[in-house]
């Protein structure tokens, strides 16, 4: 009997050894299905029927956050894509406008 209880056990710490194995993981801020839980919760908590108002508000929100961020991290990297240029140009003597 004491096998069978360690089994699930076992097979849960193999499939986050080979999902930890696989990559690296990437947060990003945001996404429907966090913010859409957290309204799906908090609508739930409210009142009957409104888990799914709930859920859609936060999904809506979640990705407008996670479409904000992109945007941000998108004008980031070209800011410094930019700057790396620009550095690379004035270190090789080649002050010239391009065109």
């Amino acid at each position: 009997m004491a096998h069978t209880r360690r089994l699930p056990a076992l097979a849960a710490i193999v499939a986050l050894g080979a999902a930890s194995a696989c990559g690296t993981a990437f947060a990003e801020p945001g996404g429907c299905a966090k913010y859409g839980a957290a309204g799906a919760v908090g609508g739930h908590m409210i009142g009957k029927g409104h888990a799914v108002a709930g859920a859609s508000a936060g999904c809506a929100t979640g990705m407008v956050r996670r479409h904000e961020a992109r945007k941000k991290a998108a004008a980031t990297q070209k800011a410094q894509d930019q700057a790396n240029q620009d550095s690379t140009q004035s270190m090789s003597g080649n002050n010239k406008p391009q065109q």
